[in-house]
């Protein structure tokens, strides 16, 4: 059994050094293709990044926008009960805003779409392996990174920056709306104090992880959707092992990210 266990655990070793080389492969292939694309008829259409946008951006802006208002009005209860302590509730509103900007935005933008895009993405790639339509893309002479992974990644690229900045104002707005009846102030000052105390930095540590989280949600999907195996089925186990592994890793990178943008 121990025999066993330990091919298990190197079987696992070599697949998840596999995929995460196949992952870093696809983003060098989609970016080549994006350069030298045009020069051998595989140019990227502007219309399918645009497309991309919208069903990964624009679609998902109304769940991003409430779930980062019930989060900006639950910040705004623990900081202001927490605070309360020392006497130094007036720091609710520094609190919230910087909170927002660098961390909670940019991670609950990444989960959501995750759910999404990434599980979007894993199954359509998952179906079309499964249905051989991945060689008829091959067979025609269509190169199937540039036709399956480029559009969603630069849509991604675009769109989540997007998403965070929206997730930012209505994380705030949910935070004044809880905070200035305890902090004696107007929405409308509560607001405009927000945006003072913050700074470029604040709101580009939170941009340069949601286009980390983007590029981190495509190659996780597209890896999956590649290695699909099994039918129907398989396309099931590779929709939830692309959400599950794109949250975790979102998270690790936040994490490692946070480290180094604080320094």
């Amino acid at each position: 059994m121990l025999i066993e266990k330990i091919e298990l655990i190197g079987m696992w070793s070599y697949q998840a050094i596999e995929r995460v080389g196949f992952a870093i492969r696809l983003f060098w292939d989609s970016f080549y293709w994006l350069i030298i694309g045009r020069r051998y008829q595989q140019k990227i259409r502007l219309r399918q990044v645009v497309e991309q946008v919208r069903v990964n951006g624009f679609d998902a802006l109304p769940i991003v926008m409430t779930l980062a208002f019930v989060v900006g009005m639950m910040l705004s209860i623990q900081l202001l009960y927490a605070l309360s302590d020392f006497g130094a509730e007036s720091q609710v509103l520094l609190a919230i805003a910087k909170s927002v900007t660098r961390e909670f935005s940019p991670l609950i933008t990444g989960v959501i779409v995750a759910g999404r895009s990434g599980a979007a993405i894993a199954a359509r790639i998952g179906s079309q392996v499964v249905s051989q339509e991945v060689d008829a893309l091959k067979v025609i002479g269509i190169v199937p990174v540039r036709y399956l992974v480029l559009p969603p990644l630069l849509g991604l690229m675009i769109s989540m920056p997007l998403l965070v900045v929206s997730a930012d104002v209505m994380a705030i707005f949910g935070g004044a709306i809880f905070s200035v009846s305890k902090l004696d102030m107007s929405i409308s000052a509560y607001m405009v104090e927000s945006f003072n105390v913050l700074i470029v930095g604040d709101v580009m540590q939170g941009l340069i992880k949601s286009v980390v989280f983007g590029v981190i949600i495509v190659l996780v999907g597209a890896t999956t959707g590649f290695h699909v195996t099994g039918g129907a089925e398989g396309v099931g186990k590779a929709t939830t092992s692309a959400v599950v592994i794109s949250i975790s890793f979102i998270v690790l990178a936040d994490m490692i990210a946070s480290y180094f943008l604080t320094q």
